[in-house]
Parts: structure tokens; C-alpha cells; sequence
């Protein structure tokens, strides 16, 4: 596909917003304001302890970040070098101010600020990019509200810095980033004291209320379809609700509520071990996983809907979002029948549409690939594609075209046929028609077909092709035995598990690739590859020794 193809199938869904938005970001840059900092207010009540991260930071001037240790120990080492990008705007997050055991690293705090100060001179570098900035200005405040006095110096950067952000909203990127950008303002608005501060924490709620009637969809989902920024976003509202409560400022109901719906999501998304399925850019130790955020809104009296305990039947259908979740013990099984994501935002979007994860007796067995960079290499563009998911690949091209690090030019479009359960079944029907652009104008049909002893899987391809194939990704810990031409058994260190049989395939192979549970990280695993025969192929996945 021509580059010229690519930017028109991928621009021509963008809003005038944020096309005006990218031309007002790269042609205005406002100069700092570096007038005397606000005063600080005091806090009304106790501030609720946040969600604590995992330590990142490993001496005064040692970082582990994403899987990669680097020094940072000049002020060269803030801006490049041999690190990624994204490893680079982890370092200007500060996450370790307010990660597990932060009291004993008090001093390297200190020192670690005063150097970034020092060393970051203001609207230079990649730490003032306004997502860094965002994520910064929140941990900096987070770290005094937990009783770290703030130096006059530490008070006047946060002011500046605030300023600066006030005047780089990310109105091109929208989605996450524009919600981190208001949720730095409030936070910096509440702290602060002053009209200058109320001008900030106005701004930041109005932008928090457009983009939370933007980004929640009716049934709780995020609107990327991402289950780690979703668990982000969740956490991102939590935060804000701490410090307004913090500083006695009142909280509109309809926020607490949005917090329960989006929990109820997350939970459904989620697999009996209490960890995320894997659709679109996800991965774990990015955002927090549910029972820490459901722990969070405990805290901040935010009342949720009880959780169901693992194992317990039902489906779950996510209409907005597109997805179906079915708990049928032993089995549990999401179906993707979603969009990639909203028409001007598929920045997080993997070419994964129905596809699905599934657990049985507790323990994953069938994962998409995960996620474990960004930038534009070749990896990136392996992860998005449709061969690292669980689903059908026609004549070797993605459902969706994938490109660079963010961008999807022509995009699928799936539609949920049916959905129907009772206490011992249950099914569901979906297509898509991402391969359309291909010379047999093709539509792919899928069905999951679930009760308490087999999955079945029928798949359909309307239209002529080539060849088509399924891939089934299993997690590291299953091991794949052949059992005959067309048969495999599935097997973890205890024993049998599934048995797995392929009904219309021509060829059946079992080849090694690898699994991304984090950014940084890569577990070798097996990939059951089934070739059809014609134009349909049923597997079915049963539990070991049934008939």
C-alpha cells in the first residue's frame, strides 16, 4: 500500500479539531510564564493513599522502567541517547514518588526534583511534551499531599509548569492524553490557591465532563477499547475525586457513577486470575489492575456493585463496546466483536477484530500476543497485526491496516449477529468486513459456541481468496502435543487439559512464537496455525477425556 494511500484512508477520518488542533500545536508555542507561584492551600480533610506502582527506582540515579534498566544521571540522559521514547516519558512521569515503599526513597525524591528542575530549563526537552507534564505535575502533588513538604522551588516549577500545560491541551491527539491534560489542572487548581489556580481547576472540570461524556460508552467501556488505558482511565477519575474530596470540593454523583459502570466493564474483561484479557494495546503493569482499583474506591467511599466471585455463570454483553464476555465454569471466553476503536482515534487499535481469550479451570490458555513497544519498528507492526491475535487471516493481509506506530488506514467494521445464553449454554455470532478491500470483496463470519464440556468455533469466509488461516495463541505455560493429523492436546505441568480438533482444515501446524504480558517483555509460547480447506472450518477445543 503507497504512503500516499495510507495518510488518505487515515486522515480522512479525522475531525476539523484535530486537524486544526496538529496546526495550532506546531505553528503557536507560547512562551513560559515564570511569574511567582500561587500559594498553597490547605487540605480540608485526610488525603486518600493512591494506588502504589511497583518501584522503578533503583538508586539515585538507576531507573528500571518497562522491563530496562538506564542510568539518568546527567542532563543528557533526560532527553535520549540509546532509550526509547516511551521509556523517556516514563522517567519524566515520576511514578516512583508514590510507588510501593516511596517513604524510604524520600531523599533520592528530593534530589531527583531539584535535579530535574536544574537540569529540564523550562519548555525545552522531551519532559515538557504535555503528556509527561500531565503525569508529573499530578505525582509531584501526590508526593506533598502524602506529607512531603514542598521546597519553594519545587512550588515555583509546579506553577510554571501548570501554566505551560494550561496553554498545550493535546487537542489534536485527543482521547487519554486530553484527560491527563485536565486531570494535571485540577489537580494543580486545588493545590494552589488564588484565582489563577480556580481558573485551572475550572478548566480542567469542564474539559474532565466533556471528555468523560466523550470517551464512557453507554455500557461502561472505554471508547479506544483498550483494557489497560480503560483500567487507566478508571484510576485517572479516582485521583481526581481524591483530591477533590481532599480539599472539601463537591463531586457530582454522576462521576461515582461512571467509576461503578466502568469497574462492572473491567471486571467483565477480565480473567478468573483477576488480570485483563489482552485486546488492542494492552499489557499488565501499565495501569492498576481491577482489585486495586476496586480497593481505591473503598477508600475514596466510592460505592461499586458487588463483584462476582470467579466461576460464577453468565454472559456479559457490552453492546457499546462490542465485546461479549461468557463465565460457563470451567470455561471463561471473551468474543471481540468491536470496533478497533473510535473512527478519529485508533491510535491504541491491533487489527484483532473476533478474536477472544479464554481460560478454563481457572488458567489461561488462549491469549492474544499482548503488547510490549511502541515506535514503528517491525515488532510493532508484528503485534498489531491479525496473525498475533486469535482470529482469521485472509491472503496474508491484517483486517485492519495498521501502519506506523498509531495510525490504522482502512479500518474493519464488525457487527454482533446474535447473542443468546441459558444457565448451560451459550453463543455468539459476529462478521466483520475488513477484508471487503480484497480482490474477492470478503466477508468473515465467526461463531463461539460454549457449554460446560467444548468450545466450538465455526468460521466462514464469503467471497474467493487463496488462502485463509486461524490462528490460536496458547499462554507460555501450555504446552501443544500432537494427537493426530487434525488433533492436538493441550497439556500444562499437572496433565491433559483440552483436546483440540479441527473439522474442514487442510493443514494443521504448531510453530513457536512469543507472548508480551508487559511492555519490555517477551515469553516464548506455541501458536496453532489451521489452514482451511474451503470456504468454512469448526474447532472444536473440549475438555480432556470427554466424548
Amino acid at each position: 500500500m503507497s504512503s500516499v494511500a495510507n495518510y488518505f484512508h487515515t486522515l480522512r477520518y479525522l475531525r476539523s479539531g484535530q486537524i486544526l488542533g496538529r496546526a495550532r500545536f506546531k505553528l503557536f508555542r507560547p512562551r513560559t510564564d515564570e511569574r511567582p507561584a500561587p500559594g498553597l492551600r490547605l487540605p480540608r480533610q485526610a488525603y486518600a493513599a493512591p494506588i502504589r506502582a511497583a518501584q522503578s527506582m533503583l538508586a539515585p540515579d538507576r531507573f528500571r522502567l518497562l522491563n530496562f534498566e538506564a542510568d539518568c544521571a546527567g542532563e543528557a540522559d533526560w532527553q535520549g541517547g540509546a532509550k526509547a521514547q516511551l521509556w523517556l516519558y516514563n522517567l519524566h512521569y515520576f511514578d516512583d514518588l508514590n510507588a510501593q515503599g516511596a517513604s524510604s526513597r524520600t531523599s533520592w525524591h528530593r534530589d531527583l526534583i531539584d535535579r530535574w528542575i536544574d537540569e529540564n530549563p523550562p519548555a525545552r526537552g522531551i519532559g515538557w511534551d504535555p503528556y509527561p507534564a500531565s503525569r508529573r505535575i499530578v505525582n509531584w502533588i501526590k508526593w506533598s499531599m502524602a506529607g512531603n513538604s514542598p521546597t519553594p522551588k519545587m512550588r515555583q516549577s509546579l506553577a510554571v509548569q501548570t501554566r505551560w500545560l494550561s496553554r498545550r491541551i493535546e487537542s489534536h491527539l485527543q482521547g487519554n492524553h486530553v484527560f491527563a491534560n485536565a486531570k494535571a489542572l485540577v489537580h494543580a487548581g486545588m493545590f494552589f490557591e488564588g484565582g489563577e489556580a480556580q481558573r485551572w481547576q475550572r478548566r480542567g472540570l469542564q474539559l474532565m465532563r466533556a471528555e468523560i461524556g466523550e470517551q464512557v460508552l453507554a455500557d461502561g467501556g472505554h471508547s479506544e477499547r483498550s483494557t489497560t488505558y480503560h483500567a487507566g482511565f478508571v484510576e485517572d477519575l479516582l485521583d481526581t475525586i481524591g483530591i477533590m474530596q481532599a480539599y472539601g470540593a463537591a463531586v457530582d454523583d454522576a462521576w461515582r457513577g461512571t467509576v461503578s459502570r466502568m469497574m462492572d466493564w473491567l471486571e467483565a474483561m477480565s480473567h478468573p486470575d483477576g488480570g485483563i484479557a489482552f485486546f488492542n494495546d494492552a499489557a499488565f503493569g501499565v495501569s492498576p489492575e481491577p482489585a486495586q482499583l476496586r480497593a481505591y474506591a473503598g477508600r475514596l467511599g466510592v460505592r461499586l456493585n458487588a463483584a462476582k466471585p470467579p466461576g460464577t455463570a453468565g454472559m456479559r454483553r457490552l453492546p457499546a463496546s462490542g465485546y461479549v464476555s461468557i463465565d460457563l465454569p470451567p470455561f471463561f471466553l471473551v468474543c471481540d466483536v468491536a470496533p478497533i476503536g473510535p473512527d478519529h482515534l485508533p491510535a491504541h487499535a491491533h487489527a484483532d477484530t473476533l478474536s477472544f481469550e479464554m481460560s478454563f479451570e481457572g488458567r489461561r490458555v488462549f491469549v492474544n500476543s499482548g503488547t510490549s513497544e511502541y515506535g514503528s519498528g517491525a515488532e510493532r507492526q508484528r503485534q498489531r497485526g491479525t496473525a498475533a491475535h486469535n482470529t482469521l487471516v485472509l491472503d496474508g493481509e491484517n483486517s485492519s491496516e495498521v501502519w506506523a506506530a498509531f495510525r490504522v488506514a482502512r479500518r474493519s467494521r464488525a457487527r454482533l449477529l446474535a447473542a443468546s445464553s441459558d444457565s448451560a449454554t451459550a453463543k455468539v455470532e459476529g462478521e466483520h468486513d475488513g477484508y471487503r478491500r480484497l480482490r474477492g470483496r470478503n466477508i468473515h463470519r465467526r461463531s463461539w459456541s460454549l457449554d460446560e464440556r467444548e468450545l466450538v468455533i465455526e468460521d466462514a469466509v464469503e467471497g474467493g481468496f487463496s488462502d485463509a488461516r486461524c490462528y490460536f495463541h496458547v499462554h507460555p505455560e501450555i504446552r501443544v502435543r500432537r494427537s493426530g493429523e487434525s488433533t492436538l492436546e493441550l497439556a500444562d505441568s499437572r496433565g491433559a487439559l483440552l483436546d483440540v480438533g479441527f473439522e474442514g482444515a487442510a493443514a494443521v501446524d504448531v510453530v513457536d512464537s512469543t507472548w508480551h504480558p508487559e511492555f519490555g517483555a517477551a515469553l516464548k509460547n506455541q501458536c496453532i496455525v489451521a489452514r482451511l480447506e474451503g470456504a468454512r472450518m469448526a474447532t472444536r477445543i473440549r475438555r480432556s477425556g470427554s466424548t
